[in-house]
């Protein structure tokens, strides 16, 4: 079975296994996958309020700067933001994560 992961604070994601509302939670489920290959990841920028991706993406970075990165087939980015998505497709992009922008 497909392990497709979301993070978003408001769209349903129906075909995600898994979602994440808030980045602590995103944090949280990445890290519970951490040894595992995840097949999508759909992140949203803006998480309500102050929240945003970023603390994950921070993470993935992290992995990847330390030669362990997520094993992960697509992460989609599906944001309302045009900015901070395009902010987390070049930093994901730069540490080798096949990563481009989506509609959810």
């Amino acid at each position: 079975m497909a392990v497709i992961l979301g993070i978003d604070d408001l769209r349903p994601l129906p075909r995600a296994t898994r979602i994440a509302r808030t980045s602590r939670e995103g944090v949280q489920l990445l890290e519970e996958h951490r040894d595992s290959f995840i097949d999508e990841l759909w992140l949203d920028h803006d998480l309500g309020g102050e929240d945003t991706i970023m603390p994950v993406v921070t993470l993935m970075e992290e992995a990847a700067f330390n030669g362990r990165p997520f094993q992960i087939g697509a992460v989609f980015v599906h944001s309302a933001n045009p900015i901070g998505a395009e902010t987390v497709v070049r930093s994901l992009a730069r540490w080798g994560y096949r990563v481009r922008r989506a509609t959810a």
